[in-house]
């Protein structure tokens, strides 16, 4: 099981994801029908035709938003290969974006998730779950970028970028949609829209009994939009909340006991809890100036705060955090039809703090009271230039280079040193006096892509990076006084091939090959260090076929080797785990969809039976615990019953698998989170106009 990928496979990987070129390679630009354009506005904050983008991409459509109808971010993301949204309990999820699932304090900071381009949160203040600040439900769009980004992102856009688009009055509907569903789920989702005054308002509320005892959630969001014209500036500007109230079912433990149906419903805490909630709010102005060239300006604010029971920890402490920021982002635009040019500015000022505290004793070393309390004055700064060039002969050339700096400036709010009385063995919270960090980074991209009519082939190579997060910075243990941390750094070589077929068959096939250094990760005396290297290659494929008038298949499926490439010396491990898979990173995973677009009589009707398949993977870097995988059914039904009314359901594991969501192994135990049972949910759809 997993064995070294060797040579041969090296060449099967590069082999697989090039043979299209075989066929794409025999239509010529004369010959072959134009593939379909898409437009793109996450590589480089502006709409571009994706086809010649050399990068790896997924865009998901409002109306392939709308017609998913999650209630998870990992339903939806299904539908993009190489992305998988590790789903927890409740709201909770863990990334994985061409990459492993990570945990731990800095997890988040690999990817880059933002809102119209803007992150969700500050860089270096990520946490795992962020995405559940976003309404992706009634999103106008949404866009991921796999492997490292284009200079337009700094810090954090190493493995990618998820980019959730505002709907705008153009996306949005003036609509009531009203969803119930297995297990106590209700949902009331309403957009309404003002188009003479280019405004739309999209508000949702949300409450799920929860499959496991003591657990559910109650959740609220609401997103403003409005763009106008206001002399020579074209304007754009959103306001956006969320709240979330969870109450949060822990860990199962017990080898694959998830397959017992009784004892996967207990909640082993039914006094964890997860509280949050976000507000965000920007801007956008952008003005025409002579020449070609234009100028954008995006001034934004943020605003969040959390607190939650750390459940998965044996004395389970309370955590609060939060941040503040203010920001802004600089575009200035310009070129001609050979050359187009964007240069800018971005700068992110941010206040976070976080406290924990324990309320019951536990032992000596793991002590009653605050264990931190901190807060970080932070500053982002980034510079960066990106260009494309029509080289002629239908070769284009992409670039970028970008200049980040970030500071810290921490600020002890308690005790400096041990958080234990003295006559503890070994405290297990340290408390690092007031410090200031500072980090200087670049990033680089560089692509080539060559036109072939009917396809378009490229080739990349770039490098991402991210600061280290203020949380393994300043929240030490076990005595370590200093964090003495480099940025994370990944550099990636990407061949791909996209195209289509008689516009009925539309694909993407991708291979790459990446290499991270400077892997911050907590060692076997459990201090944050950095200096560990790990690999990552693979193959993504993305195809979509109109069969017929009716009929439709859809595709995403990731072929991956994620592996440490260094002999890190990590917490709880014995012995040399170099070559190692890394754990948490099935070899295979993706979804298969297949639909018809029909009538029932003259009322139109869209049917989509979905098979999702995640393969085993490894839960500890020795490699000696495993989770067989699991395969899922789900049906997806819109029908439209009049102009107005619409009838939906969605309904999943249909074959009613016993299976895990996420599954771990730590402190000496196999711990999954459950996945569900067959549900349902129906819901009707009113359009007011």
């Amino acid at each position: 099981m997993y064995p070294p990928i060797n040579e041969p496979k090296r060449r099967a990987l590069v082999v697989l994801a090039l043979a299209p070129t075989l066929f794409a390679g025999v239509c010529t630009a004369q010959d072959a029908p134009a593939a379909l354009e898409t437009t793109l506005v996450t590589a480089t904050r502006d709409a571009a035709d994706g086809r010649l983008m050399p990068l790896s991409w997924s865009r998901l459509s409002n109306d392939e938003v709308a017609f998913t109808s999650l209630q998870h971010s990992n339903q939806l993301f299904q539908r993009s290969a190489g992305t998988w949204i590790s789903r927890n309990n409740g709201q909770e999820s863990l990334i994985s974006l061409r990459s492993p699932v990570f945990t731990g304090a800095g997890s988040c900071g690999s990817f880059l998730t933002a809102a119209d381009g803007i992150e969700l949160r500050a860089p270096g203040f990520c946490n795992v779950n962020q995405l559940f600040d976003v309404d992706l439900a009634q999103a106008g769009g949404v866009e991921v970028l796999r492997g490292p980004a284009t200079a337009v992102y700094g810090s954090n856009a190493m493995h990618g970028v998820i980019n959730v688009l505002t709907a705008s009055a153009d996306t949005s509907q003036n609509a009531v949609r009203l969803e119930s569903g297995s297990r106590d789920f209700y949902r009331l989702l309403a957009g309404v829209t003002l188009p003479e005054a280019g405004m739309a308002v999209n508000v949702q509320a949300s409450s799920y009994g929860g499959y496991q005892d003591n657990s559910g959630y109650d959740q609220q969001k609401f997103t403003l939009r409005q763009d106008r014209v206001l002399g020579k500036w074209n304007l754009t500007g959103v306001l956006a909340g969320s709240n979330l109230n969870q109450e949060t079912a822990g860990f199962v433990q017990g080898f694959e006991v998830y397959e017992d149906e009784r004892a996967s419903e207990v909640n082993p805490n039914p006094e964890a809890y997860r509280d949050a909630w976000s507000l965000r709010a920007h801007i956008s102005a952008t003005r025409e100036l002579d020449q070609g060239r234009s100028l954008t300006i995006t001034p934004y604010l943020r605003s969040n705060a959390m607190e939650f029971l750390q459940h998965f920890f044996p004395w389970q402490p309370m955590e609060r955090n939060g941040h503040r920021s203010i920001g802004v982002q600089t575009a200035l635009r310009g070129g001609d039809d050979t050359l187009r040019w964007v240069l800018g500015v971005d700068a992110d000022a941010t206040r976070g703090w976080l406290k924990e505290v324990q309320d019951q004793p536990f032992s000596p070393n793991l002590p009653q009271g605050v264990h931190y309390d901190y807060e970080v004055d932070a500053l982002d700064l980034g510079a960066y230039a990106q260009t494309s060039m029509e080289l002629g002969s239908g070769w284009r050339v992409e670039g970028g280079l970008r200049l980040s700096q970030t500071r810290y400036d921490y600020d002890n709010q308690t005790g400096d040193g041990d958080a234990c009385a003295p006559t503890a063995s070994s405290c297990r919270f340290f408390r690092p006096a007031d410090r200031d960090d500072s980090f200087s980074n670049w990033s680089a991209n560089l692509g080539l892509s060559y036109d072939l009519g009917a396809a378009a082939v490229y080739a990349r190579v770039a490098r991402g990076f991210r600061a280290p997060q203020t949380a393994e910075l300043y929240r030490l243990q076990e005595g370590q006084r200093v964090a003495d941390l480099d940025s994370e750094q990944m550099d990636s070589l990407e061949l791909g091939l996209r195209g289509s077929i008689d516009a009925t068959l539309s694909y993407a096939v991708n291979v790459f090959v990446m290499r991270k250094d400077d892997v911050i990760f907590q060692d076997s005396d459990r201090q944050n260090v950095s200096g560990a290297s790990t690999d990552h290659e693979g193959v993504e494929l993305e195809a979509n076929w109109q069969i017929n008038d009716v009929w439709y298949a859809a595709l995403a499926a990731t072929y991956a080797d994620h592996r440490y490439a260094s002999a890190t010396d990590l917490r709880g491990i014995q012995g040399d785990i170099k070559g190692n898979v890394i754990d948490t990173a099935p070899r295979h995973f993706g979804s298969l969809r297949v639909g018809a677009d029909t009538h029932v009589g003259p009322h139109p009707l869209r049917a989509e039976l979905e098979f999702i398949w995640l393969d085993e993977y490894f839960l500890n870097p020795d490699n000696t615990a495993t989770y067989k995988g699991h395969e899922l059914l789900n049906l997806r039904l819109d029908w439209s019953v009049s102009a107005r009314l619409k009838a939906s359901l969605v309904a999943t594991n249909l074959a009613d698998t016993r299976y895990a969501e996420r599954a771990d192994f730590a402190f000496g135990n196999y711990r999954y989170f459950v996945g569900e049972p067959r549900s349902a949910v129906f819901a009707l759809s009113y359009a007011l106009d």
